[in-house]
């Protein structure tokens, strides 16, 4: 046992985590049918939308947790980040609406995250999906499960696939890049299942309907992995970058430069074998 799983089971922080999950899950509904007040944020180089069911939802997750956590950091995305997080052992990450494009398209795709790292290690995970009320929670040590309306709670298991060409993959609804389609024929993946969110992606893999998920943009956000992460790897799978290094979390830099894959953990280094010289070829080294 660990100095993190010593010290700690995470229990009190579920609860509350599912707990302010649901309340802001209601919240982002009352406003899926619209009238949206859509804006444009800008970070570097990047332009994203937010919508007032964004800002709605970070409000009510970050003042749960000051409230019931007041000596941890928080790291959400509509909240003001300062460097005062970066002196905690403990950091909730909160992706309040991760899929805000498929908000606005009204497709579905969409989650509240809300993820929980300890010396950088992603400890607990809530991705909640408000239009289904499907749900996945883990604590680290005690497995994933899924959770379903009016369903018991059922523990959810990564796939045994190891033949790639065999394996389905969890692609974004966006429009593909060329490098993209290159890593795809390289992989040999013959099925996928487009969908929104990083959070949904990566159940599909939990519920065995996907077997990996890459993510070659140097986009993704800590909030966007944390819950993801620790709720895949429960379930048997494996996250890391492009390169299989772990992720780390409570950085200064909140963006996850060298990507992401994530898999059923099975097939995990061969992806990454496979990825090499492509990302050479790309000129991606990690960073």
């Amino acid at each position: 046992m660990n100095e993190i799983e010593a010290q700690h089971d995470y229990s009190e922080e579920l609860r509350v985590a599912l707990e302010v999950a649901r309340e802001a899950g209601a919240a982002i509904l009352e406003f899926y049918q619209g009238p949206l007040t859509i804006e444009q944020k800008y970070s570097g180089d990047d332009r994203e939308a937010v919508t007032q069911a964004d800002r709605v939802a970070n409000h009510l997750i970050v003042e749960r947790l000051r409230r019931d956590f007041p000596g941890d950091g928080i790291l959400a995305e509509e909240s003001e980040d300062t460097s005062h997080r970066l002196d905690k052992r403990r950091v909730w990450m909160v992706d309040p609406l991760d899929g805000t494009n498929g908000f606005i398209d009204g497709n579905g795709d969409f989650a509240v995250q809300i993820g929980l790292a300890e010396a950088g290690v992603a400890v607990l995970g809530v991705v909640y999906e408000p239009l289904t009320g499907v749900l996945y929670r883990a604590r680290r040590g005690s497995g994933t499960w899924l959770e379903r309306p009016d369903q018991k709670p059922t523990q959810a298991h990564v796939s045994d696939e190891t033949d790639l060409s065999s394996m389905r993959l969890a692609a974004s609804r966006s429009h593909r890049s060329p490098r993209m389609d290159r890593v795809v024929r390289s992989l040999h993946v013959r099925d996928e299942v487009r969908r929104g969110s990083v959070g949904i992606k990566v159940g599909l893999i939990i519920e065995q309907q996907c077997d990996l998920y890459v993510h070659l943009s140097p986009r993704t956000k800590q909030w966007d992995t944390c819950a993801p992460e620790v709720i895949l790897r429960e379930a048997g799978g494996h996250l890391t970058d492009l390169f299989g290094q772990p992720l780390h979390y409570n950085l200064p830099e909140v963006q996850n430069r060298n990507g992401i894959v994530a898999s059923n953990g099975l097939a995990h280094n061969t992806i990454i074998t496979k990825l090499a010289p492509l990302l050479a070829e790309f000129g991606r080294l990690p960073t």
